[in-house]
């Protein structure tokens, strides 16, 4: 058995017993919600001038001059805000020509790298931008309702979107309608689009089926091609041989900071909290410690685990398990379905996280 092993910045053996995330009911205020969507943790640092383009895919250096201008461009809009209009006034006017752009490329060509450093270029103060992806943006509106959604956000001078999903029609026409109104208003928009790792052969996520699905929306985003070869690894890393219960659980107990749950528990408890939550249902945590890491059961349970794994991954928290490899998670059914995306990101991230979370315990 492996003896302790003391993490940086921790003492061998931690005082207290570990946090939970199944004892954890957060209630989040609405203006916190909007407050959080900003670029994630691990591109608070980001600029297009750490974005090294390829020498050899010239689109990669236009598409930096293209975001920069575009940033300088918005330093004066929305003069005339929606929180800020006057009762009488009339409404302001559409601006001419496209307020939107979508990144159009691959996988890990870094199109988050550019919507994020262009969240940080755009001149204006933190609480006028918001940067969410897809899923997060759907969860605001079902935690704010629509019209609410759109009277929070009006004011806003930009809004990126990242990993623009196609696969729920039902969500693409309500982001599709919250995003005709936010251009009625002034905002500006940045999207990208989410693909699948190269490994699986789907291709890249065509502008073309970007502006088709959002209808009308079309004429305000112009598309801009970003080329080039995959910088991260192709294909699904093979995810980590998992621990035993015993040593998840030891490590858990030596690291301050960390959680412990099992598995088939924190999946019943997702259940009962609102996914634009689950943010704060990580928050402060170090370490998440799962026990019995077992198949998801259903597809429902399925989605609310790829958000937290989400929320796990904005925030670089690694995942220490016991059970199944995190690649066994989903149902061949499942990842044959018309979410695999989604699933396929999930694992991917929480691989990513399980590898992190090696130093947890003592070789």
């Amino acid at each position: 058995m492996s003896s302790s092993h003391a993490v940086p910045g921790s003492s061998p053996i931690a005082e207290t017993a570990p946090l939970s995330l199944c004892a954890r009911e957060p209630h989040v205020p609405a203006d916190r919600l909007v407050a959080e969507m900003v670029p994630p943790p691990r591109f608070d640092s980001v600029r297009f001038d750490t974005y090294v383009p390829d020498p050899n895919q010239p689109s990669q250096t236009e598409a930096v001059r293209v975001l920069s201008d575009f940033a300088a461009g918005l330093g004066g809009a929305h003069a005339v805000g929606a929180g800020k209009r006057k009762w009488f006034g009339r409404k302001p006017a559409a601006p001419s020509g496209p307020r939107g752009v979508y990144l159009d490329g691959g996988y890990g060509v870094g199109k988050t790298h550019l919507l994020a450093s262009l969240w940080h270029a755009t001149p204006a103060a933190p609480e006028l931008k918001a940067f969410g992806t897809f899923v997060e943006l759907t969860n605001l509106v079902g935690a704010l309702g629509f019209q609410q959604t759109v009277r929070t956000l009006s004011g806003h001078r930009l809004l990126c979107i990242d990993e623009f999903e196609l696969d729920d029609p039902g969500d693409t026409v309500l982001v599709s309608s919250l995003l005709s109104r936010l251009v009625e208003e002034g905002v500006a928009l940045a999207a990208t689009s989410n693909t699948l790792p190269g490994k699986l052969g789907e291709g890249r996520f065509a502008a073309a089926d970007f502006l088709r699905e959002i209808q009308g929306l079309s004429a305000h985003f112009r598309p801009l091609r970003i080329d080039g070869e995959d910088y991260r690894h192709r294909g699904l890393p093979e995810a980590p041989p998992p621990y035993s219960d015993e040593e998840v659980t030891k490590a858990a107990y030596a690291t301050p900071g960390a959680s412990l749950d099992d598995f088939p528990s924190l999946l019943d408890h997702l259940a009962r909290v609102h996914p634009s939550r689950y943010g704060a249902l990580t928050d402060g945590m170090k370490a998440v410690c799962l026990t019995e890491v077992r198949p998801v059961p259903d597809q429902s349970t399925a989605l609310r685990l790829v958000v937290l794994a989400d929320r796990l991954y904005d925030r670089e928290v690694p995942v220490l398990a016991s059970g199944l490899p995190f690649d066994k998670l989903f149902s061949e059914e499942m990842l044959n379905g018309g979410y695999r995306k989604k699933y396929f990101r999930a694992i991917s991230r929480l691989t990513a996280l399980a590898r992190d979370a090696k130093g947890l315990v003592a070789q």
